[in-house]
């Protein structure tokens, strides 16, 4: 497992349409599995679910991505899982880092396009 999280300041539709955009295109093999949205108030929360297949791994990695936001205040998780082929303990969690870096990378280019 892999995690990932940056508060930042933005457009909350625009930074999940961003992430959603670049994770689709950062790899053939991603898939968007499914999501949630809930506005609570002025709050606003976005999860989103994401798989790809990792060559290094030979499986699927997911990644679990949660956006919240009240006005411009952001905060973004990631969380990624399911690299590793070992039965007891983990090796070989290249492709959840990997996956993770595509994530990361988007929100560090939305927050220099701000």
């Amino acid at each position: 497992m892999a995690k990932y999280e940056c508060r930042l300041k933005g457009n909350f539709n625009e930074l999940l349409n961003w992430l959603h955009s670049d994770i689709m295109n950062g790899s053939s093999s991603v898939s968007y599995e499914d999501g949630s949205d809930i506005k609570l108030g002025d709050s606003s929360v976005a999860v989103r679910v994401y798989e790809r297949y990792s060559m290094t791994g030979g499986n699927r990695v997911s990644m679990n991505l949660t956006v919240t936001g009240i006005g411009e205040e952001l905060f973004v998780s990631a969380i990624t899982s399911g690299g590793s082929q070992a039965v007891f303990f983990k090796i070989n969690t290249i492709g959840e880092e990997t996956f993770l870096e595509l994530c990361r990378d988007s929100v560090e280019n939305y927050i220099q396009n701000q």
